[in-house]
């Protein structure tokens, strides 16, 4: 680990001591109650002053963007909720093919807020069952049936780094660093971070993380593999959206198919013939819908000597 790394680490902990401050951690997620659900700012094609988590709609792909930065973009219980119901509402929508996550203000997200959580026991509280109820950070606990891209600057430490993982793609800025902190303050990590990361980076590696709560760098992020894209600062929300709008270019239904047997290949799969048998019920209705067209485009020149265009 690069001396910057860990100058930038000392700076972050001596910054956070102050009682003022937000921490890196995650609470009791508390939805908005029957009846109660906000309408996002993605079903209403932009940005909201003033909220929390803020939307914008180019083409087929929606940014979604925690709005705190006075507070490193610590998720409170608030946010949480707004962040369910954007990636929700993205999910369902059938005119959006991907989803970029980020951070106003040059941090993605510095974890739950810590002076939210001391100043309400009620937040200690969590929802046991996985299947009935949302994860303290908001969407951790979603299974997106579409991509999710997360555009990182700053800080992506404890519950921000869980919601890092849950995008299939992480495109990094160089200054950017990621981390277990909640570590120093006995906050688990409850948002997918102990399920995700190994299966990302390899157990030795997610060990390293988890046990040690250090600071991860760009570069040595995407040595691991936990970074897919490393761009110069201030650059991470534009190449995800280049990204974004190539991924949204391709046949929808087959893409999909494929990332759905990769995940459940990973996560569901109880062996290697039922994660081929998954493929092959995934892959047979692309055939019919998607692949018999692609090759007759391929047929007369289009995609040849490996063109993308």
């Amino acid at each position: 680990m690069s001396c910057q790394t860990w100058k930038r680490f000392f700076r972050f902990q001596s910054l956070r001591r102050a009682p003022s401050t937000r921490e890196v951690s995650r609470a009791q997620f508390c939805s908005a109650g029957e009846g109660g659900r906000n309408t996002t700012s993605a079903e209403k094609g932009g940005t909201v002053s003033g909220q929390t988590v803020v939307s914008a709609r180019r083409g087929a792909v929606v940014t979604v963007a925690i709005n705190r930065p006075e507070v490193r973009n610590a998720v409170n219980r608030e946010t949480a909720a707004r962040l369910l119901d954007e990636l929700s509402a993205f999910d369902r929508d059938p005119q959006l093919s991907v989803a970029i996550l980020h951070g106003n203000g040059g941090n993605f997200c510095a974890g739950y807020d810590l002076k939210e959580l001391a100043n309400h026991t009620a937040s200690v509280k969590l929802e046991q069952d996985v299947t009935k109820g949302p994860g303290p950070m908001g969407p951790s606990r979603l299974q997106l049936s579409k991509p999710l891209i997360a555009a990182v600057s700053g800080y992506a430490v404890a519950g921000g780094l869980e919601l890092a993982l849950l995008a299939d793609l992480r495109v990094l800025e160089e200054s950017a660093i990621m981390g277990v902190f909640c570590r120093r303050f006995g906050v688990p990590l409850i948002d997918g971070g102990t399920v995700r990361l190994p299966h990302l980076i390899g157990l030795s590696r997610a060990m390293d993380l988890i046990l040690t709560g250090r600071p991860i760098g760009a570069q040595e992020a995407l040595a691991f593999g936990l970074a897919n894209r490393v761009v110069p600062d201030g650059q991470a929300l534009q190449a995800a959206m280049e990204l974004a709008e190539q991924i949204s270019s391709f046949p929808q239904q087959c893409m999909r198919a494929d990332r759905s047997s990769a995940l459940h290949s990973v996560y569901a799969a109880a062996s290697l013939s039922a994660a081929m048998q998954y493929e092959a019920q995934q892959g047979a209705p692309v055939l019919r819908a998607e692949a018999v067209a692609g090759a007759t485009s391929f047929t007369c020149g289009v995609g040849r000597g490996g063109r993308f265009t």
